[in-house]
């Protein structure tokens, strides 16, 4: 089965509130004939925008691959949040590569949501940047460690913007008996991330971009220039950028081993009205909770309830994501029962083993950044700024990411999904418990 086309028709985007409240770009044209570039960017979601952007600004010609439409995939359909710190906490950085490097990529994770902020503001002002974003605790034994890595962040980090919450105030602020505690992260913040993705396009374009939609990259050949080929098109280029994440498919095997797609998905009530909204979540923060099967959620600025929860690990979605998704939903907010939902839809992100980003030099003129693993509104941005600045010749930062381990899958690509299946299955069990 096709990843690319097993829940979607080619070039439509999904019913999703985000595709509802946001005027897309173009469409594009698809690739026709020969084409030649400096870099040919395949994937038109946050990183191939972010790369093609930069790339553009820093005078170098720009061919866009794009499948469906930009933005089509988990870059238009995600929680809109936007991240502080990497996937993982500094603890386990620190453990991983060393207290010098893990510093440096707090600072480049700092950076990828002051590049959120800028880009927002300079070419997608109706993704409208909220500042806030709470961790809610599912369990009480979970709220220490929350606020000590609070303070941590305080203490040898500098990093003033977050802070620990008790018990009332976390109640307080997201209307839910469902959590214990937690931290509340003003350095963060949600966005509507259909609109960011629209901006992107077209400032990519405004700087000489070429974006291509419906034009899916079928092969490419390796060299000191890079054949790509799509249905109707040839393009050579001096360097690619695959910028696939979830939608990566088999396209590229190398990557494929060490970043899987799942599913998630998303369901957005009707309007609630500013009472109950305010009622649900007091402060308009993003909430994000300690499950290891997350719950994410926040209000649209329409009052709606987008609540993002569940996940599964085949092609095709469930047949009825509204029971899906509703079931977690009303755990925590069960004053929700009676709530219509106007919009259900699902999407495929990357993830990696270890949930860290895997970015990767294939060949010396060949480049990957993907498995961002739910943590890619930012993380992808930088991510193609840094494969811009590796193109352009400064590649430190990007080296820099894709030295830190991302290990293959046990058993390889085939191997992969039951393995992955049965560890989400103890995950999920143990959230129950």
């Amino acid at each position: 089965m096709d990843i690319l086309t097993a829940n979607d028709t080619t070039g439509n985007y999904p019913q999703s509130w985000y595709s509802a409240t946001a005027d897309a770009p173009g469409p594009y044209p698809a690739a026709e004939g020969d084409l030649s570039c400096d870099v040919c960017v395949i994937g038109g979601g946050f990183t191939g925008l972010s790369a093609a952007l930069h790339l553009a600004e820093r005078g170098y010609d720009v061919v866009l691959l794009e499948a469906h439409r930009v933005g089509f995939g988990a870059s238009g359909r995600n929680g809109g949040q936007v991240g502080t710190g990497q996937r993982l906490e500094q603890d386990e950085l620190e453990e991983m590569v060393g207290k010098d490097d893990a510093r440096k990529l707090w600072d480049m994770a700092l950076e990828s949501v002051q590049l959120v902020r800028d880009l927002v503001a300079a070419h997608a002002p109706d993704a409208n940047f909220v500042d806030g974003i709470l961790h809610a605790d599912h369990r009480a034994r979970f709220v220490p460690h929350s606020h000590d890595y609070a303070r941590k962040l305080n203490e040898d980090y500098g990093y003033d913007l977050i802070r620990p919450v008790d018990r009332d105030e976390m109640r307080h602020l997201c209307g839910s008996p469902a959590y214990h505690g937690g931290t509340l992260d003003m350095g963060a913040g949600h966005i509507h991330p259909l609109r960011y993705a629209f901006g992107l396009a077209r400032a990519a374009t405004a700087k000489g971009a070429r974006i291509h939609e419906v034009s899916r990259a079928n092969r490419v050949t390796e060299g000191a220039t890079v054949l790509v080929e799509t249905d109707s098109a040839k393009v050579s280029a001096k360097h690619v950028l695959w910028a696939c994440n979830g939608y990566l498919g088999h396209a590229e095997r190398q990557v494929a081993a060490r970043v899987m797609p799942i599913n998630n998905f998303i369901l957005a009530t009707e309007p609630l009205g500013e009472d109950l909204a305010k009622e649900l979540i007091r402060e308009n923060h993003g909430v994000a909770d300690s499950k290891f099967v997350i719950n994410y959620f926040r209000l649209s600025e329409d009052n709606r309830m987008l609540f993002g929860g569940a996940e599964s690990y085949g092609y095709r979605f469930p047949k009825d994501i509204v029971k899906l998704v509703s079931k977690p939903m009303l755990e925590i907010y069960p004053q929700l029962k009676d709530t219509k939902i106007d919009y259900a839809w699902g999407g495929t992100l990357g993830i990696t083993l270890n949930r860290m980003p895997h970015f990767a030099r294939l060949q010396g003129n060949i480049l990957s950044a993907s498995g961002y693993s739910g943590h890619g509104v930012s993380m992808a941005t930088l991510g193609g700024k840094l494969a811009a600045e590796a193109i352009a010749g400064q590649a430190e930062r990007y080296d820099l990411m894709a030295s830190v381990p991302t290990p293959r899958f046990p058993g390889g690509v085939a191997m992969r999904w039951p393995l992955l299946v049965a560890a989400m299955f103890w995950f999920s069990l143990r959230d129950k418990l």
